[in-house]
């Protein structure tokens, strides 16, 4: 019973039948034809009918004619190759738009999709939507589009596009073009000028670097731009005169959304920004802009305004806030001055998020009833001087995120926050500041809890199951480790250290959650034995139980945790000889025992490269013997190594 054919760039010269013997193999589950010369065969409808193929390709075989609607029935395939000819003059075969749609809706395995040549052959095509497949490999074909094509969305694709060769064939009547995140090959092309028609453009998450040039402003018809996730730099155009008929940016009068975030541009905003008439989306965060925001924006449907992560500086004007449909204001990470009285400043009851963090500013509240954003789901006002909770967060009931660290609030957490986002809150981040009481916390959805350096005492409190950061370090927390961390089975990162915890650590801490990979329980008052084992297969890199009252031997499971980067559990009481059996772990770069009660001889490898990656070793102040083994030593290869390393080490 055959399940493989392969004639791959055979040169087999022959046509292939209906009645061909090949069409008994009913079990076939892989065909690899391309690379030959069937002169001009059909691709039979026959091929169909082997239900068990994984594996397809008749590409570059001078196939001809409509690929038929019976492939689609090949259901299990996960890779299939069409289209194409490897001969000079020869045939090309052809793919409808019925037989695609059939395609893309029955083959739901298919990994690798390789469509060479001009294949699409759809006359009337108005509108082609590719985006979003994560599964097809190989490049886009090239093909002579219809003439009534006017909208093409390629974006998060894994195919690559030959750039270049796609805008050559695409109609100038074309209005929507989206190739954001699309594996883009070719260098940015002067044929894009040409779609003079476009409406919509993204060219986002694509790697394209160089000037933004002052062609893209200049579509008569634009109204969406987005460049967003690339390497552009410099500065943008500046020059602007709507009544210029040679200046390339009088048509931008038009756009409505601008997207330019997360590239490396510089210089100050150009004026013509401010003065976009229709603009209702604005990003520009996570570039290098600097100056000030001069003046404020002439527009007055402006809802999205993203500025944060620049240089910019000096005060904000009062009509960024006073827009009534502003719905996400981002300014975070600047330098802007000036004290905001925010109930004064905000106008729009649409307000979803607003983020003044990391910035030289000072903010209050009015805290009167009467100033409410009820549809507030994200609030940033993390080192902005705040004193006090902003009262309006009492009738925000969809809150997903709260960062307010690093400010001058004192006391205790109001009770009334408890209400607040109870089944939405998602992230939480009260760290760096003067609290020194919390109740247990009420909020089912919670994934990031940050109440790091406050003044909080008492037991741990109770947090929500789903939980994926937890940091309570730097407080004055009591007594044991509560043993519903163990249900925490989403966590990466815990840390309690620098409380006066005491107790045992519980047994499951090594392996309640596959994807824990801090956990810090540094200076605490933790005693007994470490239980602890650490499955197989975990994703632990850094353990710290310094300075704590543990004792007796090491964990043998701590050969598991093949990750492990660091490991520090100096200034304890554990009892056991050296750990060589350690020395396998291949990403282990500090290993600190210092403070101890280690025994025994140092040495004796079992392996030709102990320690390989090691960079940093305390064994100090322990009970070792014997002679010093240099030649153990010697074989420390990465401390040899004199390239700036990432770890420093700090006697405690």
């Amino acid at each position: 019973m055959a399940v493989l054919i392969t004639l791959v760039a055979a040169i087999v010269y022959f046509r292939i039948f209906f009645n061909s013997s090949l069409f008994l193999l009913r079990h076939l589950q892989t065909l690899y034809l391309f690379g030959n010369d069937f002169r001009g065969s059909p691709i039979l409808a026959e091929f169909g009918q082997f239900k068990n193929m994984t594996h397809f390709d008749l590409s570059d075989s001078n196939f001809s004619g409509h690929v038929p609607m019976e492939i689609s029935h090949l259901s299990k395939l996960v890779s299939l190759g069409l289209g194409g000819s490897s001969f000079y003059g020869g045939n090309k075969s052809k793919i409808d738009a019925a037989t695609f749609k059939a395609l893309s809706r029955n083959l739901t395995r298919l990994r690798d999709f390789i469509l060479t040549g001009n294949i699409f052959q759809l006359p009337k095509l108005q509108g082609l939507y590719l985006f979003g497949n994560e599964a097809p490999n190989g490049s886009f074909p090239e093909s002579n589009w219809s003439s009534h094509l006017e909208a093409l969305y390629l974006s998060d694709n894994r195919f690559s596009i030959d750039l270049p060769l796609l805008l050559k064939n695409v109609p100038r009547s074309l209005t929507d073009l989206s190739l954001g995140d699309s594996n883009l090959v070719g260098s940015y092309p002067a044929l894009l000028s040409n779609l003079t028609q476009l409406v919509y453009l993204d060219l986002s998450s694509n790697f394209l670097s160089g000037k933004i040039p002052p062609s893209l402003l200049n579509f008569k018809r634009l109204r969406s731009l987005d460049l967003s996730y690339n390497n552009f730099l410099g500065q943008l155009p500046g020059n602007f005169s709507s009544h210029d008929s040679s200046n390339h940016l009088g048509s931008s009068f038009l756009i409505t959304t601008l997207s330019l975030s997360n590239n490396r541009l510089n210089g100050t905003i150009p004026s013509w920004i401010y003065a976009l008439p229709c603009l209702e989306v604005l990003e520009l965060s996570n570039n290098l802009f600097t100056g000030e925001i001069d003046g404020g924006f002439q527009s007055t449907s402006l809802h999205t305004l993203s500025l944060g992560n620049n240089m910019l500086h000096g005060l904000i004007p009062r009509s960024v806030f006073q827009s009534l449909n502003l719905d996400d204001l981002d300014l975070s990470s600047n330098n802007f001055t000036g004290t905001l009285e925010l109930e004064k400043l905000l106008k729009s009851k649409e307000l979803s998020s607003l983020d003044l963090s990391n910035n030289n500013l000072s903010v209050s509240f009015e805290n009167s009833k009467n100033h409410s954003f009820p549809n507030l789901q994200d609030l940033g006002l993390s080192s902005c001087n705040v004193s006090e909770f902003p009262h309006f967060l009492r009738s925000s009931k969809w809150l997903s995120s709260l960062h307010l660290s690093h400010n001058q609030i004192q006391g205790s957490v109001p009770k009334w926050l408890w209400e607040v986002g109870k089944n939405s809150l998602d992230y939480l981040n009260l760290s760096h500041i003067l609290l020194t009481y919390i109740e247990p916390l009420p909020w089912n959805n919670l994934g990031y809890l940050d109440l790091r350096s406050n003044l909080f005492s008492g037991p741990l409190p109770i947090a929500s199951p789903i939980l994926q950061f937890l940091s309570v370090s730097k407080n004055q927390f009591v007594g044991d480790i509560p043993t519903s961390i163990c249900n925490m089975s989403s966590l990466w990162m815990l840390d309690f250290s620098h409380n006066n915890l005491s107790g045992i650590i519980p047994q499951c801490m090594g392996n309640f959650s596959k994807w824990l990979s801090v956990l810090d329980l540094h200076g605490n008052k933790l005693h007994g034995t470490v239980r602890t084992t650490f499955a197989k297969g975990n994703s632990l890199r850094n353990l710290d139980l310094n300075s704590n009252h543990l004792e007796g031997p090491l964990p043998r499971s701590l050969v598991y945790c093949r990750n492990l980067e660091v490991l520090d559990l100096g200034n304890n009481l554990l009892n056991d000889t050296f750990p060589d059996w350690l020395e396998t772990l291949p990403n282990l770069r500090v290993l600190v025992l210092r403070s101890n009660r280690f025994y025994g001889s140092i040495g004796n490898s079992k392996t030709r490269n102990p320690f390989r990656g090691l960079r940093i070793m305390d064994l100090s102040n322990n009970e070792f013997s014997g002679i010093l083994p240099t030649k153990y030593f010697e074989n420390f290869k990465a401390m040899m190594n004199a390239e700036k390393t990432m770890y420093t080490y700090e006697v405690t």
